[in-house]
């Protein structure tokens, strides 16, 4: 989908962030990917699937990218946040003894009239199937990229599961096992584990996304494997990782963030330039690239999807609701 302005972003420089973390290792990907064709071509979930199975997925023409440079793929699956494996941009190493079966892997569902424990592949069918959606990505930490990513809409999964009356809000947790997560042991005043959460309109809305795959691969583990949430007009904080539980629920859920720093971290956490955080501006972006000479775009509201997403927050004050 084009973007507003319809601009040619240029892949450009990325920098150490806050002068903590090294942007010299660009590891290759992990092997994952216990994969089998769903419906739609794409694999699923019972054996190892090629790349070139996994790229099968049908493209979207309306999210093509059209406008947008894609980040380098090795930027991409090298550069994450997974704070239950370490502080540190590279990610990878850390997961190298979680051995992920995908195919095993389970999401606890509830507040729903089918409320049960679903298979990764059981959400995709559910979900209507796998395609490919060329998306902008914006870190709260004032970074950005471009990723294709391989997944279904949350709203197509919502309406097969059936809410019960009453829900207002989707809480999604991340697994809470420090022998997957090594940092989590050494991270205790965190409220583990991992939780994020939506409006159910949010969750509903044709642009979220549960994502399985990116640049026609599984997802990696660092990347958020067997399944991630992908929600690209917020930071990437809310677009949780290795989703294990799905809740809907009557009210707002806490998440992780607000909890450990409720003043830096709201639950909406919409992009928007004019709402700072409060250590550095959201005014601009470093796009993640290869180069090491940082140039900055400015940053656009809703992360450039606001006529798509903007009507969601109607005399809504943005600014009191971070």
């Amino acid at each position: 989908m084009k973007r507003e302005e319809d601009p040619k972003l240029v892949v450009t420089p990325e920098v150490f962030y806050r002068n903590r973390r090294q942007f010299m290792r660009h590891g290759s990907l992990w092997g994952l990917g216990h994969v089998l064709l769903s419906r739609t071509g794409l694999a699923g979930l019972a054996g190892l699937a090629t790349a070139e199975a996994y790229g099968a997925a049908r493209k979207n023409a309306k999210f093509d990218g059209a406008g947008l440079s894609l980040t380098p793929e090795e930027l991409a699956t090298s550069y994450n946040n997974f704070y239950e494996f370490n502080l540190d941009k590279d990610v990878t190493p850390a997961t190298k003894n979680w051995k992920l079966d995908p195919a095993a892997w389970k999401v606890e569902i509830t507040g729903t009239e089918n409320a049960r424990a679903f298979s990764v592949r059981e959400l995709i069918e559910m979900g209507g199937g796998e395609e490919e959606r060329v998306y902008r990505f914006r870190c709260v930490e004032a970074w950005s990229m471009v990723v294709p990513w391989t997944g279904f809409e949350l709203g197509r999964l919502i309406a097969a599961l059936k809410p019960k009356a009453g829900m207002k809000f989707v809480k999604f947790t991340t697994f809470g096992d420090a022998k997957i997560g090594p940092n989590i042991a050494k991270l205790p005043h965190y409220p583990w584990p991992y939780t994020e959460g939506l409006t159910l309109e949010e969750a509903r809305h044709p642009l979220t996304l549960l994502a399985t795959g990116l640049y026609g691969k599984p997802l990696p583990k660092q990347n958020g494997a067997p399944l991630r949430l992908v929600v690209p007009w917020k930071y990437g904080f809310k677009s949780i990782k290795s989703i294990v539980k799905i809740e809907f629920t009557a009210t707002q859920p806490k998440t992780l963030w607000q909890e450990l720093a409720p003043s830096e971290y709201g639950f909406y956490a919409n992009v928007n330039p004019e709402v700072d955080h409060p250590r550095w501006s959201q005014a601009t972006e470093r796009v993640l690239s290869k180069s090491f000479f940082p140039k900055r775009q400015p940053t656009l509201l809703f992360n450039g999807y606001a006529k798509e997403v903007a009507s969601l927050y109607t005399g809504l004050d943005l600014k009191k609701n971070y």
